[in-house]
């Protein structure tokens, strides 16, 4: 009876263990870099892709606002093109995802600014914008040949619960019609971007694949423990989300290359938790020979 007993509690501590145990993290060799904004007439090409890592390209940006140079105004999720669709087009797309069997391309929504001023989030209602934001999507990613999207929109008319159900409902419904097979946000350390950010992962972070947080959003000269420091945070903030490093390649904020950011990244990937580095953005790296995206890759390759 004793050791029916001792074996019944043996099986019940499996059981707990293999349901309970936290999930052991790992590191990830996901190299991804935002492309196309600033018109500085970069391409794919010109970007180096290491063979051993997974890369995504992130054209930015797609914004539902209107293309007037003038005065460019909200479409209620009626996306158009605002990356350098010259130098980035669907041939472009076709042609280096032909050259490299591991890269992968995305567009981004939103951004800082369109035009002038500042690019809202100012859906006039959930079912509307959703349905607007669908359709053209999938026309912009289907044109493209597209894999994903990512969410940047950094400036809001509109409340937390309207933002989450609109982009939530946005991705579902993109992945369940096979559009798209990944997504991302692109949130930052400021209380309203937050806000608006956290109310999405808590309905929908199921949904979303990668956290691309701008920690160089954080001020200029921000040393490595205060990176990890940061990093923890966002990890706890996003929990069970894949937060990727990230730096700004003119280096204007956060932790650069220059003071410490491969440290930083080697010190997570030491403790597998490097899921992976991005950068804003291959526009400005272009004059820099992309030396830091060389290096980050090489980084990345041998993180498993």
């Amino acid at each position: 009876m004793e050791i029916d007993k001792l074996l019944m509690m043996r099986f019940f501590l499996v059981q707990f263990l293999f349901f309970f145990a936290p999930i052991q993290a790992a590191n990830s060799n996901l190299f991804r870099e935002y492309i196309g904004a600033e018109f500085n007439d970069v391409k794919f090409s010109d970007v180096p892709v290491n063979s051993n890592v997974e890369a995504h390209f992130i054209l930015a940006f797609a914004i539902d606002y209107t293309t007037s140079s003038s005065s460019p105004s909200p479409t209620n999720g009626q996306f158009n093109i605002f990356w350098d669709s010259d130098n980035l087009s669907p041939s472009q797309v076709s042609s280096i995802k032909a050259r490299h069997s591991n890269v992968k391309v995305a567009l981004s929504l939103g951004g800082d600014s369109v035009g002038n001023g500042y690019a809202y989030f100012n859906p006039s209602s959930v079912d509307s914008w959703v349905s607007n934001a669908v359709s053209s999507l999938t026309n912009i990613i289907k044109e493209y040949n597209l894999d994903g999207v990512d969410i940047d929109y950094e400036h809001f008319q509109s409340d937390p619960n309207t933002f989450s159900e609109c982009i939530g409902r946005l991705i579902g419904r993109l992945k369940q019609n096979g559009v798209i097979s990944f997504a991302s946000i692109a949130p930052f350390d400021d209380d309203q971007v937050q806000s608006h950010y956290l109310a999405l992962w808590k309905s929908y972070g199921h949904l979303i694949d990668y956290v691309n947080f701008q920690f160089y959003a954080y001020d200029q000269g921000t040393t490595v423990a205060q990176f990890l420091d940061y990093f923890k945070t966002q990890s706890t903030n996003y929990k069970g989300g894949k937060v990727l490093a990230s730096f700004i390649s003119d280096g204007s904020g956060g932790l650069s290359p220059e003071n410490g950011f491969f440290k930083a990244c080697s010190k997570l990937k030491s403790q597998q938790q490097l899921n992976g580095i991005f950068v804003w953005s291959a526009d400005d790296s272009k004059a820099r020979g992309f030396r830091n995206e060389k290096q980050s890759q090489s980084l990345l390759a041998t993180s498993r």
